[in-house]
């Protein structure tokens, strides 16, 4: 057991574990879709957060998602644009974090765990969640993903579904995000939580951070 009894080391997977798309733009980039914008668009930010939010709750299936968020556009992208710049979002693994999470399964006492807020078609990308051991978040050894526990971060709920679902306490939990919002929200629940800059070495803070708590 590591020192102050974590047993449970969480992570977030876009901007910790896996490289993502920051903005629309970038996506739009990425996936070949020319960037559109027009004040009809910007004024329907609100509603097209709140369309993310249910489907990210797993509320919304995904071609409906990609149909209504079509919609919400005010005619600037067709679902099948949206689909391609959904299909995008996801670059690549950090590099080291793989390396990581194989590490602290070394570990006795110790054990890992995944926290996404995330949708249906991103769980079952290959380059984010390989089966077995083949990539950083595939290598996890108790994922959760916010749309097959119907909760979202940085509500409470989630952390406590988190809880129940692993058998783990708030007191044992280290938890790793890049978001300040899920972070408080985890630190909120009990649990032992650090920010993650998406910008910088990820495998490098996260390590620093396990070996300020002994675990590593």
């Amino acid at each position: 057991m590591g020192r102050d009894g974590i047993r449970m080391v969480c992570f977030d997977a876009g901007g910790v574990l896996v490289r993502i798309c920051r903005s629309w733009r970038e996506g739009c980039v990425r996936s070949g879709v020319p960037f559109r914008r027009n004040p009809e668009a910007d004024a329907r930010e609100r509603e097209r957060r709140e369309l993310s939010d249910d489907y990210q709750r797993g509320v919304v299936g995904c071609a409906d998602f990609f149909e209504q968020m079509a919609g919400l556009t005010g005619g600037l992208y067709n679902a099948e644009e949206i689909r391609r710049v959904h299909d995008a979002w996801i670059i690549g693994e950090y590099p080291g974090v793989h390396e990581l999470i194989l590490a602290l399964h070394t570990r006795d006492g110790l054990t890992t765990g995944l926290l996404s807020n995330t949708s249906a078609s991103h769980w079952s990308q290959r380059l984010m969640f390989g089966g077995g051991e083949s990539s950083a978040v595939g290598s996890v050894r108790h994922p959760h993903a916010s749309h097959l526990l119907g909760l979202i971060k940085p509500g409470e709920a989630i952390y406590r579904a988190f809880e129940r679902e692993t058998g783990f306490r708030p007191s044992e939990i280290l938890f790793f995000d890049d978001l300040l919002d899920n972070v408080e929200g985890a630190a909120r629940a009990g649990w032992e939580a650090r920010r993650i800059d998406h910008e910088g070495d990820t495998a490098s803070q996260i390590e620093r951070a396990l070996r300020g708590y002994g675990l590593f």
